[in-house]
Order: C-alpha cells, then sequence, then structure tokens
C-alpha cells in the first residue's frame, strides 16, 4: 500500500467513515480503487502501488481531466489530486445502453474533436496505460504521428520482446514510407486520448462517463480508428458525426494504419495475442 496516499485518502475523508473499499483495476503499477463512505458518497482514488518511473500518469491523467471538464460534463470530476494520489467522482454504471447510443457518442464526442488548435501535440505529455506519450508540438501531422505514436511504441516492443521478423519488416516499411498513406495536415482537434469501449461508460441508457483520458491535439479520425476496430461504432455514428465533422473521402484506406498504433499498444501493454491482429492490420494496408 502507498503510505503517502494512504494517508493523503484518510486526511480528505477527514471525519466521515468508510462503508466499503473495493479495488477496481490494479494494472500498470496503479491502483483505482472505489471507496463508498458511510453517507452513500462514493469517490474513486487512483495511486502508485509503488512509484519508479520518472513521468508521473497520475499528474497527467488529472490535467487533462481538468482542461476537459471545461468541454465536457462527462468526465469525473477531480476532487483532490498531488503528485502521490488523484480523487474523483465515482461515476456510476452498468453498461446498459440506449438504442440510439450511438447518435449520443456522436455528438459527446464532436464536443471534444470541435476544440482545434494549429499544431499538432499539446502542453504536457499524455498517458495510455500509464505509458507516457510525448506531446511536443509539430506542424507536420505524419512526423507527430510516424515519431511520437507509431515509432515510439514500435521500439518499445522492439526493446522489450521483439515480435517475429516478418512483421517488423513490414512495419519498418510503412513507417519508410507512411508519407503515401496518411494525411499531411489534417485540422489538429483535441483528442480524449484513450477512447475505447471501457473508457466510455454507461448507465441504465445514458452516456454517464468518459474516463481515463490523455488528450493531446491530433487528427481527429485516430480517434475514430480506435472506436471501429472492436466494432464499437457502426454506419449510423459516422454518418452522424460526418455531418459536422466531415471524415475523408479515403479514410478507410488508411484507417488500418491509425489502429495498427493502437494493436501495437495492445501487444507492449497487455497481452501478445494482439500480434496477430497486428498482422491482420498489415495485410489490409498491403504493405
Amino acid at each position: 500500500m502507498n503510505k503517502i496516499a494512504e494517508k493523503q485518502i484518510i486526511n480528505y475523508i477527514a471525519e466521515r467513515e468508510i462503508e466499503e473499499r473495493n479495488i477496481l483495476s490494479s494494472s500498470f503499477n496503479i491502483v483505482c480503487e472505489k471507496i463508498t463512505l458511510k453517507n452513500n458518497v462514493a469517490f474513486v482514488a487512483k495511486y502508485y502501488q509503488n512509484k519508479k518511473d520518472e513521468f508521473n500518469a497520475i499528474i497527467s491523467e488529472a490535467n487533462s481531466l481538468s482542461y476537459l471538464s471545461n468541454i465536457t460534463s462527462l468526465v469525473p470530476k477531480i476532487k483532490f489530486n498531488s503528485d502521490d494520489l488523484l480523487i474523483m467522482d465515482y461515476i456510476e454504471n452498468n453498461g446498459i445502453r440506449s438504442e440510439n447510443y450511438q447518435l449520443t457518442l456522436a455528438n459527446e464526442i464532436l464536443k471534444i474533436h470541435k476544440n482545434s488548435n494549429t499544431k499538432y501535440g499539446f502542453k504536457f505529455a499524455a498517458q495510455i496505460g500509464a505509458l507516457e506519450q510525448t506531446n511536443e508540438f509539430t506542424d507536420n501531422w505524419i512526423v507527430f504521428f510516424r515519431d511520437k505514436r507509431l515509432i515510439s511504441i514500435f521500439e518499445l516492443i522492439n526493446n522489450n520482446n521483439s515480435m517475429p521478423n516478418h512483421i517488423n519488416i513490414k512495419i519498418e516499411k510503412l513507417i519508410k514510407n507512411i508519407h503515401n498513406y496518411i494525411p499531411n495536415a489534417p485540422t489538429p482537434r483535441l483528442l480524449h486520448g484513450d477512447l475505447w469501449s471501457g473508457n466510455i461508460l454507461y448507465n441504465n441508457g445514458t452516456l454517464a462517463g468518459l474516463i481515463d483520458p490523455g488528450i493531446y491535439f491530433g487528427h481527429n479520425e485516430l480517434e475514430i480508428a480506435y472506436l471501429t476496430w472492436f466494432n464499437f461504432v457502426n454506419e449510423e455514428f459516422i454518418k452522424s458525426y460526418s455531418n459536422i465533422i466531415p471524415i475523408e473521402k479515403d479514410y478507410f484506406e488508411y484507417e488500418p494504419i491509425y489502429q495498427l498504433y493502437y494493436s501495437l499498444l495492445n501487444v507492449h501493454l497487455w497481452d501478445r495475442i494482439y500480434i496477430r491482429d497486428t498482422e491482420n492490420l498489415l495485410a489490409k494496408i498491403k504493405i
């Protein structure tokens, strides 16, 4: 148990009594805990089990939540944060979605994506799965995506536990020629940063929350590709979204390149079974 974080939790609770404590998740050396008080007030506490790395994902998430709170009401409200602890509202969720959830989700994501910038990146580093994503501002999307996203995660895998050589050869070829595949200068739009089904909360048919952000300005279609990868959104979502922010006519040609980035993240962060998905995506790209 992180003694500093525990002391700060006790100080935050003050005279209130705890009814129950439940671990929601424990991964990447970070504990996410639901704490319910006797008065039925519940909140989430996030803290490192044992801080080792220089990058602090808890601070990064707090910064992202603070920024997004001015744009959407669906991110958890911060109650307390320090270098060691992030306390925020607990969002009730049971996974039950309404029939029109595609439209509701599109509208909420558009609130975020409508915010634009002149360059790609952000003023602080982003976190995804507690992994640092560098965000130095760049005026070229190809350079940003290639160097700060695709190459970054590809090198981490190679330095840790390299994938089969035939896959690496194809990825290296893609990296070398990526300027022939993805747009050079799409509008830099604000991204949630980790927008997959597990971070989109529903409760009794209502879109209840968007959690675990790691924001930066990038190509909005990168985020769309993450949502379509496991068929979480469909044509209804795409059509509704495109009515406000048009999706490029050749998007589906480079969609698997954006999905490849997320697949490589999963290989490194979660399970090497995603190497199979990586191989399938490379087949779609026809490298």
